[in-house]
């Protein structure tokens, strides 16, 4: 029976905004979410002094991440997900020259990672594009921002070259629908026609996507850069053929963005959908052959759930994919998340087999209560989530998925990105921090901690 590969990355994940903290310190500039309390509350035009808000200081891996990046490596790490802040570089995006101590950083940051074996793989735009960006031209809805970005990439390609052979463009992409604001800077809601606006969004960020895969493959030949997406599972709610047809059509919603960043053209189905909205793209002369020809090459994804459909309930989503009917043969987290490690074998064979290009998984974990106990928590809750999902995991390369590596999410405790909190804890480190952002910010290494060692020495085999 097929096994994971002997190179297969076993790490972590985290994002810039919900775990470094220093959110103006050397030259970076404000970016969406650093006016928001969590992705599922409204924005603020701009920062409200005296407001509270988690991610200006997160877990400060600014100034810590040598002694976090040490304690990754103790689990034995071989690659570390992280983004670049990209109002750190551009501090408001639309500069014509980067700013040098945010390079400084990143610098530092990959090569810590690579002195302690773990390959870097960097999102280049994690839900931060610079606010500037927004105020002043409308964030993705408008094509000036391709521009910016392929000047960003240009920037970071070339510092990195040699740090970094893993990148993807946009992560979650497919939430260009239901969390705009974070992942394309729109506001589609304050203008006269929203899905007019998403659409034109998700346009520009694939031509934009495309044009930085060419450069990618230009400036480092050996790199891999791929697309992600939110694709948390979707059932039908019932055998009805409505709820069957309508569970099918939801799947799509997101399934088009990695439709036309992996196979490198618009769907046939896109047409009655732009009939039906009256979407009119504003599409370039070159835009469709530059899709065509740059797609991504692998796809990846954050799956921690699945939900149902049931025909005719509202479409709503958060981080964590599509809010819909409960599932009565599912167990849940106390945020409600339905715990279903079937449906990430689903999901992996369903996009292997839509595809046949690899996949990564780049997100999957429990966000969970934890209680700090003697120094420790006992996690049993998190390590059977992970145990049952790496078990679904190898059953799915065993059915002949092609599996890059397995990034968990939140390795060491971070700020929710829907809500904002740290009570919602996915790590196997314990942050002292509370939601109000008291706390010592210490360190504690929980029970999951050495299990999921033992999972990385053993490659997936040793899962007691």
């Amino acid at each position: 029976m097929k096994k994971l590969r002997k190179d297969f990355l076993w790490g972590g994940a985290i994002a810039a905004n919900q775990a470094e903290g220093a959110y103006l310190e050397d030259g970076k500039g404000v970016n969406v979410t650093d006016v928001s309390r969590g992705l599922m509350y409204e924005a603020d035009d701009h920062v409200i002094e005296g407001k509270y808000y988690p991610s200006h200081e997160a877990i400060d891996f600014y100034h810590t991440y040598k002694d976090d990046l040490k304690l990754m490596s103790g689990m034995g790490f071989n690659c570390f997900r992280t983004s670049i802040s990209w109002a750190r570089i551009f501090p408001n995006g639309d500069e014509s020259e980067p700013n040098e101590a945010g390079l400084k950083f990143y610098d530092d940051l990959f090569n810590e990672m690579l002195e302690l074996g773990m390959e870097p793989v960097v999102t280049i735009s994690h839900y931060e594009t610079p606010l500037h960006l927004y105020d002043e031209y409308g964030g993705w809805e408008n094509r000036k921002l391709i521009d910016f970005f392929v000047r960003y990439c240009e920037v970071i390609f070339a510092r990195y070259k040699d740090q970094v052979k893993y990148w993807m463009t946009f992560n979650e992409i497919n939430n260009v629908h239901t969390i705009p604001f974070a992942a394309a800077a729109i506001k589609p809601d304050k203008t006269d026609h929203p899905m007019q606006c998403k659409f034109q969004a998700a346009h520009n960020m694939f031509v934009a996507s495309s044009k930085v895969n060419k450069l990618c493959h230009e400036m480092i030949p050996e790199a891999h850069i791929g697309c992600m997406l939110s694709l948390s599972g979707v059932y039908p709610n019932t055998c009805k053929p409505e709820d069957v047809l309508g569970a099918y059509q939801l799947r799509r919603r997101s399934l088009f963005f990695s439709d036309v960043m992996m196979r490198g053209y618009y769907p046939s189905y896109v047409e009655r959908w732009f009939e039906e909205y009256d979407v009119h793209l504003d599409i370039q002369p070159g835009d469709l052959e530059i899709i065509k020809e740059y797609p991504s090459d692998y796809l990846g994804f954050s799956y921690y759930r699945t939900t149902t459909y049931k025909d005719g309930m509202p479409i709503l989503g958060h981080t964590g994919g599509i809010v819909g009917e409960k599932n009565p043969y599912l167990k849940e987290t106390p945020w409600g998340w339905q715990i279903d490690p079937v449906g990430f074998r689903y999901v992996l064979n369903e996009l292997y087999d839509r595809y046949q290009k690899p996949l990564f998984v780049v997100e999957n974990g429990m966000g969970n209560v934890d209680v700090l106990e003697n120094e420790t928590v006992n996690d049993d809750y998190r390590i059977d989530y992970l145990r049952e999902h790496i078990q679904a995991m190898k059953e799915a390369v065993a059915d002949g998925v092609d599996l890059i590596g397995y990034t968990y999410w939140g390795p060491i405790d971070i700020v929710s990105a829907g809500t904002g909190e740290m009570k919602k804890r996915y790590g196997f480190i314990y942050v002292d921090k509370d939601n109000d952002g008291h706390g010592t910010l210490k360190r504690y290494k929980k029970k999951s901690y050495d299990w999921y060692k033992k999972v990385i020495e053993s490659n997936g085999e040793e899962l007691d």
